[in-house]
């Protein structure tokens, strides 16, 4: 059984800083996030390869998010910093999949919320 439990959102005013965790129970390979904002499509955010050797970024995040996992906390971290409002968005974790090719990826969570306003 592969579960997947996501935490960490909440509200912050832009520029601030959040870390999101993902505790899962099995983990399949790649573990990715993504987000999907109010009327917009779901989005690729980063992966991590098998190991925690490779890590991935979409544009709109790289050098403000990193991606990590702690193997021994079974856990996946995304560190979100100089967020923008744009950044607001339900963030999802997943494994079973292949780099931040959504459709890919077979286990989702449920979501964390991430809340970016003044």
């Amino acid at each position: 059984q592969v579960h997947l439990v996501e935490s960490g959102g909440g509200s912050v005013q832009p520029g601030g800083s959040l870390r999101l965790s993902c505790a899962y129970t099995n983990r399949r390979g790649y573990m990715a996030w993504f987000r999907q904002a109010p009327g917009k499509e779901r989005e690729a955010v980063a992966a991590i390869s098998a190991g925690n050797t490779n890590t991935y970024y979409a544009e709109a995040v790289k050098g403000r998010f990193t991606i990590s996992g702690d193997n021994a906390k079974t856990t996946v971290y995304l560190q979100m910093n100089s967020l923008k409002p744009e950044d607001t968005a339900m963030y999802y974790c997943a494994t079973d999949g292949t780099l931040l090719r959504q459709d890919s990826y077979n286990y989702w969570g449920q979501g964390t919320q991430v809340t970016v306003s003044s």
